[in-house]
């Protein structure tokens, strides 16, 4: 029988490298799923699971274990992803006024943007806390009860941000047809 994921943690948490080893190796595609819908790129989705990974170790320390090892693991992305999207909005913000370089590099961003298919586009329009519930109730098939411990609201908030984002969804949808 396989070792639950809390017991493997603890070790892990402890300096056990063979508990450490078998807890990604049983999660990774779990983390990089889970930042790709974050993320909505692939490349941003390997970097992020990459940097989760590297930074598991000393993030296992603080685990209590008060909640199922996956819902501490999916908050752990969640968070990676909300202080990505951070520092990104930094850069952003840093690189306006670099000329007419960054101007066509922005040029070029936005075109790509656009090519991409319309469910993605919309998505990515979502405010951050509508995004990440609509990757853990669709993507990762999360109740919403267990949607709201990972992101640390209530069931009801959940069922609210799933009926917000179906009404925008439907609203860009008519504007569109338009």
């Amino acid at each position: 029988m396989d070792t639950p994921d809390e017991m493997l943690a603890t070790a892990a948490a402890q300096g056990d490298r063979a508990a450490f080893a078998t807890l990604v190796g049983r999660h990774y595609d779990r983390i990089h799923g889970l930042a790709w819908r974050l993320t909505g790129a692939k490349a941003e989705a390997e970097d992020l699971t990459q940097d989760i990974c590297a930074a598991l170790p000393s993030k296992l320390r603080n685990w209590r274990g008060e909640a199922r090892f996956t819902t501490w693991l999916y908050r752990v992305v969640v968070n990676a992803a909300h202080d990505l999207r951070r520092r990104q909005a930094t850069r952003s913000r840093a690189a306006l006024g670099w000329g007419d370089w960054e101007l066509a590099r922005q040029d070029e961003i936005a075109t790509e943007a656009e090519a991409r298919d319309w469910l993605a586009q919309a998505m990515t329009a979502l405010p951050p806390e509508l995004r990440d519930t609509v990757a853990l109730v669709l993507g990762e098939e999360m109740t919403q009860a267990e949607a709201g411990l990972v992101l640390g609201v209530s069931e009801g908030t959940i069922a609210w941000r799933m009926s917000e984002v179906k009404k925008r969804l439907r609203a860009k949808a008519k504007e569109e047809a338009k």
